[in-house]
């Protein structure tokens, strides 16, 4: 209908609506929020890593082992044998101490740490996705189990045990460097590839830090992540 506007007749009609509430969807539905994008989906973890555990850590302790009965029956009582012009010197020296001769004294409690070690190892081994930190962990498992076997099985008795150490670089009677054996070495490079993973960022799971970090961040449950 015309409009009255002071006794002037107006054709004007309102064309004043709210769009906020008067804004439909086809077949009469309310204009509500845009939906929420789904977030994306956390990507696949590497593949598991435990068989290559499984298989370094054995053969290194086999190979301690052995070693040490070898060096045994052929070192014992005698004079350090030179090999390689020098370079390495082969001779029995039982260790009371941790790797390389040190904390002489405290063998009950290195034999405790090394339980501590083996224990702590084995429990993470099925979630080890990486294989730096797979071939890290199998190096020390295999050098904390050849002193431990040493520890409990010779004199002078269990836990108190004497580990059998038999190479001496450079020169005898480890005037250069301790006197070591295979699983002192072990130990060693398996510290150094597992440092070397942290410094690269490299989770025992496969994962970067970073990432793992930013996914927690946002609220994310990284135990869902799809396997490969």
């Amino acid at each position: 209908m015309p409009a009255v506007d002071n006794g002037r007749v107006s054709d004007e009609t309102s064309t004043d609506t709210d769009p906020d509430t008067h804004a439909e969807q086809p077949g009469g539905a309310d204009v509500g929020p845009p939906p929420t994008p789904p977030e994306p989906p956390l990507p696949p973890l590497p593949p598991r890593r435990g068989w290559l555990f499984a298989v370094v850590a054995p053969v290194v302790l086999v190979a301690d082992i052995i070693t040490k009965i070898l060096a045994i029956a052929a070192l014992a009582g005698e004079p350090p044998a030179r090999v390689l012009g020098g370079l390495v010197y082969l001779q029995i020296v039982r260790n009371p101490g941790a790797a390389f001769g040190m904390a002489t004294g405290m063998t009950w409690l290195l034999t405790c740490v090394a339980l501590a070690v083996v224990v702590a190892i084995i429990w993470i081994m099925p979630k080890l996705r990486s294989v730096g930190w797979a071939i890290g962990l199998a190096l020390v498992l295999a050098g904390a189990l050849g002193n431990l076997i040493d520890r409990f099985f010779r004199e002078p008795g269990p836990l108190r045990g004497h580990v059998v150490d038999f190479v001496s670089v450079f020169q005898p009677n480890g005037d250069f460097f301790p006197v070591f054996n295979i699983a002192d070495s072990a130990i060693v490079c398996g510290g150094i590839l597992i440092v070397l993973m942290a410094l690269l960022g490299r989770d025992y799971d496969g994962r970067l830090t970073k990432d793992k970090a930013a996914d927690k961040a946002a609220g994310k449950d990284l135990d869902k992540a799809p396997e490969k």
